[in-house]
């Protein structure tokens, strides 16, 4: 198969204000290649990304988080707990169909995750908006939420429920020039943070499903690059690797109290 690629990046767990940085420079990756860029990688501790236009003040009440460390993402949308789960971070050029359209670079994830997941025996399906009055305020955490397009899982051998657990959400912002996109795909429970701020992840809810992170990301990103006509091409080293300087002076940003409390 051949077409034009889309490169996937694997890092390694890194700190928030690392991962914050690395996907801001990967935003300008997507505009110098003119194409999709992914990025894919972990959080070591575990943290708290906080939506770009969120108020600090909510997060900072919720006792299960009190005591992680927290950064303000440069997406928007609701705090994702992160330790347990796989973050992504993509970003195409708004020249690029996708940037184009916010719900359909969203759903163009979320969408391939469905059905691979689905082609693996797991009931999952895109959440589907109800019209039903919004809730005020709206939750703190993102997996508190619920948003057309989001993730679901039903529970293994239950029909599907309003209530079924959110697996994956998603979060945009245009720069200059390009849209960034995150997306969290929680796999399990974070123990290291209070009942609260804990939401049952995919492996913990299908865990005789074989499941196996790089292979399902794999094929899941492979759905991605497809439906825009692309080839996932897997990177033979991490993103951040050559580019540390640049990270590091970047990251400053993202510890500055200034920033984090902005809101």
């Amino acid at each position: 198969m051949s077409g034009p690629e889309v490169p996937i990046w694997w890092d390694e767990p890194a700190d928030a204000c690392t991962n914050m940085a690395a996907d801001e420079i990967l935003a300008a990756e997507a505009d110098r290649r003119g194409g999709l860029v992914v990025r894919l990688y972990g959080w070591s501790p575990t943290s708290v990304s906080l939506g770009a236009f969120q108020e600090i003040a909510a997060a900072r009440g919720l006792e299960a988080i009190a005591d992680v460390p927290l950064v303000r993402r440069p997406s928007g949308g609701g705090a994702l707990v992160h330790g347990t789960d796989l973050t992504y971070a993509a970003a195409v050029p708004r020249r690029h169909p996708w940037g184009q359209s916010a719900q359909a670079f969203y759903d163009a994830f979320h969408a391939a995750l469905v059905a691979e997941l689905r082609g693996r025996g797991v009931a999952a399906r895109q959440h589907q908006a109800t019209g039903a009055a919004a809730v005020n305020p709206e939750p703190v955490l993102c997996f508190d939420r619920r948003a057309a397009g989001d993730v679901v899982v039903a529970r293994p051998g239950a029909a599907a429920a309003a209530d079924d657990p959110k697996i994956m959400g998603s979060a945009q912002r245009r720069l200059a020039g390009v849209i960034l996109q995150h997306g969290s795909l929680l796999l399990r429970a974070n123990a290291a943070v209070g009942p609260g701020g804990r939401h049952v992840g995919l492996l913990d809810l299908y865990p005789a499903a074989g499941l196996e992170e790089s292979g399902l990301a794999e094929a899941w990103l492979g759905r991605v690059a497809g439906a825009c006509g692309a080839v996932a091409v897997r990177q033979a080293t991490g993103f951040r690797a050559g580019r540390r300087p640049e990270i590091a002076a970047r990251a400053a940003r993202f510890q500055d109290a200034g920033w984090i409390a902005r809101r």
